[in-house]
C-alpha cells in the first residue's frame, strides 16, 4: 500500500516560509526545513502531490551534502528527531525522513545553474539565439548534446512566477565580483563532482541548480541539493543524443503538461494516476541508484 502524501505541515512552531515544495519553521538560530510531497512544474505548484516525494529530496540531499562538504561547507545539522525542539517530537509522520535541522543562513537571491547538456530553456534559447544566458555555444549542436564544458547560466529565484535566466554579469552585478565569481566557480566545482559520481552509478546530471547563504560572513550551500526538483537525471543507458531522454526527474510531469494544452500559468491542472505513479516511482528510483537505498512504502 503506498503512504499517504503530505501536501502541508501543521506544527507548534514560527513558520518561516512557505515554498513551492518546503516550509520551513523558524527555531531562533536554526531552522527545521520539511519537504513535502507537494510538487511545482513551470514554477506553478500542482494540485497533486508524489507519494514519498518528500523523503527522496530530503535523503537524496543529505547524500550529497555529505559528498560536497570537502568542497564548500552547507547549512545541514542532523535528521534526528531527538535533535528537534520537544514539542514536535510527538508528530513523527511529518518529520521522520523528510525534515532537515539546518543552520539559519542568509540566502543569496540567484539561482546558481549549473548546465552540462543542451537540455530544457538552455536548448529553446540555443535554437532561438546560439546563446544561453549570453555564453555563445558552438553551432549545430543537438538537443541533449553534452556541452564542451559544462556552463553557469544563473537565474533570478522568483518566489512566485517564472524564474529568469541572466547572464553572470548581470548577477555580479548585485552580489558584486568577488562573491559572484565564488559562486560560479563553488557551483561548477560541485556539478563536476557530482556528475562524475553520479556517471560512475549510471546516471547523466544533465543540469541542475544550487541554492547559497552567508552564515557568520561565511558562504555555505543551502536549501536542498542535487535532487530531481533541482536536476535534469538521465539514465546513461538510455541517453541518444538529438532528443529528450527518458528522465528520472518530474520532466515525466513537465512532458505530460506540454502535451495537455496548459499555458503554464496558475491554475494547473490534475495529474492522472499513472502520471503520479510514474513520477514516484522515477523519484525512488533516482535514490536507489545513486544511494543504493530505498524508502519502504510506510515511513
Amino acid at each position: 500500500m503506498q503512504p499517504q502524501t503530505l501536501l502541508q505541515t501543521h506544527l507548534p512552531l514560527k513558520l518561516f516560509g512557505k515554498g513551492k515544495v518546503r516550509d520551513t519553521y523558524d527555531l531562533g538560530d536554526k531552522l527545521l526545513m520539511i519537504a513535502t510531497d507537494r510538487l511545482s512544474a513551470f514554477d506553478v505548484v500542482l494540485p497533486d502531490g508524489i507519494p514519498s516525494k518528500g523523503q527522496v529530496l530530503t535523503r537524496l540531499s543529505i547524500f550529497w551534502f555529505q559528498e560536497t562538504a570537502q568542497i564548500i561547507p552547507n547549512h545541514f545539522i542532523s535528521a534526528n528527531l531527538n535533535d528537534y525542539p520537544p514539542e514536535v517530537r510527538t508528530q513523527p509522520d511529518q518529520l521522520v525522513g523528510r525534515s532537515m535541522l539546518v543552520k539559519k543562513a542568509h540566502r543569496i537571491n540567484f539561482e546558481c545553474v549549473v548546465r552540462g547538456y543542451l537540455a530544457g530553456s538552455a536548448w529553446k534559447d540555443y535554437r532561438q539565439t546560439g546563446m544561453v544566458a549570453g555564453i555563445r555555444l558552438p553551432s549545430g549542436l543537438r538537443e541533449a548534446d553534452q556541452l564542451p564544458e559544462p556552463i553557469f547560466t544563473p537565474s533570478t529565484k522568483a518566489e512566485q512566477g517564472h524564474d529568469v535566466t541572466i547572464t553572470l554579469d548581470e548577477m555580479k552585478n548585485h552580489v558584486g565580483e568577488e562573491l559572484g565569481e565564488a559562486l560560479a566557480q563553488t557551483s561548477l566545482a560541485i556539478y563536476n563532482h557530482a556528475a562524475k559520481l553520479a556517471l560512475d552509478r549510471g546516471i547523466i546530471i544533465a543540469d541542475t541548480k544550487l541554492e547559497f547563504g552567508l552564515h557568520n560572513h561565511q558562504l555555505l550551500l543551502i536549501d536542498e541539493l542535487l535532487t530531481p526538483d533541482s536536476s535534469r537525471f538521465w539514465a546513461l543507458g538510455d541517453y541518444a543524443p538529438g532528443q529528450s531522454p527518458p528522465s528520472f526527474d518530474k520532466q515525466f510531469v513537465r512532458n505530460y503538461l506540454e502535451r495537455s494544452g496548459w499555458n503554464k500559468e496558475p491554475p494547473a491542472p490534475h495529474l492522472p494516476p499513472d502520471v503520479i505513479e510514474g513520477t514516484a516511482q522515477r523519484y525512488r528510483e533516482a535514490l536507489q541508484w545513486l544511494t543504493g537505498e530505498d524508502l519502504p512504502w510506510r515511513q
